[in-house]
Formats: C-alpha cells, sequence, structure tokens
C-alpha cells in the first residue's frame, strides 16, 4: 500500500488499475448510534464494523460488503444492516466432491481381477476402462461376481498394481482404505501422503507404526500437532514448564504409540523396547507445530496431527520445509474444526487434498469405518 500511494495522500484513495476500483484507507471513528451502547467500541473487531458502517451512511448509493472470515463478526455486521461475507479465496467449492483416494470399479473382467493374484501382480492401466481417467496414486477395489482385489495406480509404470495387507508392529488393517494408507506410508516413492477420516478411523495409528517400520531409513521420526486454540493466548503465556504446558495437548500422540507398545505377539518386548529407546534418544520426537520452527527436515519422518487445524498457509510452510529424504504425512477430520476461523472447506488439510491430487509424489486416502470400538462407531455417527 505504501509503494501504491508514493508521495500522494492517502485519503482519497489510489486506483487498483481500470475496472479494478480504488484502494483507500480509513482510520478509526466515533462510534455509529447503531453500535454507541451495544457493543464495546474499545474492540478491533467492532471497530472495523464501525467504519464500515461509517462508510455506509457516507455512500448510501454505493454497497458497502465488510469481508471476515470471523463468522460472529459477519452476523453482527448483518444485525445492523450491513451485507458481510466470507472470505472465499483458497475455498473448496463443494465438500462432497472431495477427492477420497479410492474408487470401488464393478463388473471388473474376471482374466484382469485374477491377474492381480498371479506374477507381476499388475496390468497396463490402458487394459482397465474408467468412467474417468485413474489420479496419479489413487487406489481401487476391483469387483466383479466371483473375486475382487485391491490395487492402486502408480504413475512412475502406469500400470494398476495390487496392494497387499501387511502387518506392522503388531498393527494389521481391518478394512480396504486402512489397507490403501499403509501401502502409502511405506512407499517411498511418495513422500507427501495425507489420511482424513473421523474420530477411531486409525490415521495416526497406521501412520506411526508405518514410521516405526520405516524407521532405518530415516534420522528422526517427527510427531506433531497444532496447539488449538491457535490465538494470542496460547500456552506460551500460561505459567510452567514448556513439557507440563504441552503433555495435555500431546497425549493422543502418546496413547497411540501405548497401542502399538501393548499389541500382542512374540515381538512385543522388543518393540516396546525399540520404542522407549528411540523417545530416550530423540530418535522419536513427540512436540507442538510451534516448537519445531527452525528445525531441519532432511531425512525425517515428519507425522502432523489434527492438520485440519492448520490454515493453508501454515501447511505450504510445513511442507516447504521438507528436505531430501523426508516424509510428511497430514492427517485429520475435515468436519472436526477447533480453529476459530477456519471450517470445512477453507482449513489447510481439504485445500491440501484439492491443490496437490493428481500430482506423483503425493497420496490420499479418506478412511470411512471407524474401528477404535463399536462405542466409538455409534458415537461418532449419532453424536
Amino acid at each position: 500500500m505504501d509503494s501504491l500511494s508514493g508521495e500522494e495522500l492517502f485519503e482519497d484513495g489510489i486506483s487498483m488499475g481500470e475496472g479494478r476500483g480504488n484502494l483507500r484507507i480509513v482510520i478509526e471513528q466515533a462510534p455509529h448510534p447503531k453500535l454507541e451502547g451495544v457493543l464495546q467500541h474499545n474492540k478491533p473487531d467492532h471497530q472495523i464494523l464501525n467504519v464500515a458502517l461509517q462508510q455506509q451512511d457516507k455512500a448510501p448509493d454505493q454497497l458497502v460488503i465488510l469481508v471476515s472470515k470471523d463468522v460472529n463478526l459477519r452476523m453482527k455486521a448483518k444485525s445492523v444492516g450491513l451485507k458481510a461475507q466470507d472470505y472465499r479465496n483458497d475455498q473448496v467449492a463443494d465438500i462432497s466432491t472431495l477427492y477420497t483416494g479410492k474408487r470401488m470399479m464393478e463388473d471388473v473382467p474376471e482374466e484382469q481381477v485374477e491377474a492381480m493374484y498371479h506374477v507381476p501382480y499388475e496390468l497396463p492401466v490402458d487394459d482397465f476402462e474408467f468412467e474417468a481417467p485413474p489420479v496419479e496414486n489413487e487406489n481401487f477395489i476391483l469387483k466383479n461376481h466371483r473375486k475382487s482385489a485391491l490395487a492402486t495406480f502408480d504413475p512412475n509404470t502406469q500400470t494398476i498394481k495390487r496392494v497387499d495387507k501387511r502387518t506392522i508392529f503388531g498393527i494389521t488393517p481391518r478394512n480396504a482404505e486402512q489397507v490403501f494408507a499403509l501401502a502409502a506410508l511405506l512407499n517411498d516413492d511418495i513422500p507427501l501422503v495425507s489420511i482424513s477420516g473421523k474420530a477411531g478411523t486409525g490415521k495416526t495409528l497406521l501412520a506411526l507404526a508405518a514410521a516405526l517400520e520405516n524407521r532405518r531409513r530415516y534420522r528422526q521420526i517427527f510427531m506433531a500437532r497444532p496447539v488449538v486454540p491457535l490465538s494470542n493466548k496460547d500456552i506460551g503465556y500460561l505459567p510452567g514448564e514448556i513439557k507440563a504446558k504441552l503433555d495435555p495437548y500431546m497425549q493422543p500422540m502418546y496413547d497411540n504409540l501405548s497401542v502399538i507398545q501393548n499389541q500382542n505377539g512374540s515381538d512385543k518386548n522388543s518393540q516396546s523396547e525399540q520404542i522407549r529407546k528411540m523417545l530416550e534418544d530423540e530418535k522419536l520426537v513427540i512436540s507442538a507445530l510451534s516448537y519445531i520452527r527452525g528445525r531441519s527436515l532432511n531425512r525425517i519422518y515428519f507425522i502432523v496431527d489434527e492438520a485440519q487445524n492448520l490454515t493453508p498457509h501454515e501447511v505450504k510452510t510445513i511442507i516447504t520445509r521438507a528436505g531430501e529424504g523426508t516424509k510428511i504425512v497430514l492427517t485429520g477430520d475435515i468436519f472436526q474444526i477447533d480453529h476459530p476461523y477456519l471450517d470445512s472447506q477453507s482449513n489447510g488439510l481439504t485445500y491440501l487434498i484439492e491443490r496437490m491430487k493428481g500430482q506423483n509424489l503425493y497420496a490420499h486416502i479418506s478412511l470411512e469405518h471407524g474401528e477404535r470400538s463399536e462405542l466409538s462407531e455409534v458415537a461418532s455417527d449419532l453424536l
């Protein structure tokens, strides 16, 4: 704005170009009669609302629109007769059409499904008839009246490859989506993976199990999550040591570690000891996103939990820090937003899925079935 104004005074506004209107800065003004005695004038939101109302009174022939991501401010504006709109840039237009990472294909020729069970366990993508072209690293459930197979589109070889069910660190996928997610998490050719799904679908557990399985390929495993609410009054303003303040926020990650440590099996004790040793040696680090700034992300398996509480800009900041040999996994539920200025259409995880779809380096899968417990599944659906 300073460069636009140059040496001119800014009171009357500066043209933004033909057909693009003027840019004008308006300073704080006396309370509008509609607001005086109703809203506290010393709150910045109310001062913004006051200025917009004043402009509407000064130019009644012009339409004044207050644009804000704050739904409370928008409702206050509408209550006093001022038009208000959400900031729609970077939003996904229709959440119902968001890429899920998987597709059901029925009535697949028997010989094609059968080929998935014989060497080389793949077929050229051109052998299949798709209603819409396959997306890079998209997953398929191939079915006919006799048999079915799980497969994925490999953009590097241009083939549809069979996906096998695997057990790692005592964790076994319980449904097709989890099988697809685990395959992407273990695939070294896919450095960016996102997993969405409601509570109890196994997002974080699968990501952590895959990280532990591939631990020898990475210098460290980072597990991080945003500390919400994200505001100026964050945990840094509260008394106490960092660890004591972070523990309540990070406990869900420790819960997932406990699940893996307590899996039954002959190697249970050795796996539990490996995890304990990794924590002690800081090969496995659990932290808040606000405390990883400045860290080097070379050869790191980086799991970002609750990514739906990040803005698109924050997601971009995290991913652009990835160095050589780093894998980034983002998990979250796009319908469970805790951030006051984000929703299912504008959060960073939704934005990532929409913008990265079709890239060779990216894979996404939406988990639909809750596997934590029958009670958890019923509560998630009904409550």
